[in-house]
C-alpha cells in the first residue's frame, strides 16, 4: 500500500508539474476549446488574466507538496486536497464549455487520484 500511494504521488506530482512548467504553451488534445496553451485556454474559458498566475502557482506549489509529501507526510492531505478542489474546478469549466467529456478525462483521473490519497492515507 506504501508503494502504491508513493507512485500515484509521483504519477499526479510531476504530471502537474509537466503541464504547467513544461507543457503549458505546447498544444494538447485535452486542451479547452480550441485553445494551443494554457493561456489560451483560461481565456476560452472566460477567466481573468490574473488567474492564470492563481492557479498556476498553486498547481505548482501543491504538487511538489505531493511530491514532498514522500519524505513529508503531513503535507500529503492537504497537498492532495488542494489539487483536488483545483482538479474540480478543471473539469468543471470544461462542462461550462461544452467540450467533448473525453477532454476533461485527465484532470477528472488526476482529481480522482487525489481524493484516494486523502481518503486512503
Amino acid at each position: 500500500m506504501h508503494y502504491l500511494t508513493i507512485t500515484l504521488q509521483l504519477i499526479v506530482g510531476l504530471s502537474i508539474l509537466n503541464v504547467w512548467l513544461i507543457q503549458n504553451k505546447k498544444p494538447t488534445q485535452w486542451r479547452g476549446g480550441d485553445a494551443t496553451s494554457i493561456k489560451e485556454e483560461f481565456s476560452v474559458y472566460g477567466l481573468p488574466d490574473w488567474s492564470l498566475y492563481v492557479v498556476g502557482f498553486s498547481k505548482v506549489l501543491l504538487a511538489i507538496g505531493l511530491i514532498l509529501a514522500i519524505w513529508f507526510p503531513i503535507l500529503l492531505k492537504s497537498s492532495a486536497m488542494g489539487l483536488a478542489t483545483l482538479l474540480l474546478g478543471s473539469v468543471v469549466m470544461h462542462f461550462k464549455i461544452k467540450d467533448p467529456l473525453i477532454k476533461s478525462f485527465p484532470a477528472f483521473l488526476f482529481l480522482c487520484l487525489c481524493l484516494y490519497l486523502v481518503i486512503a492515507t
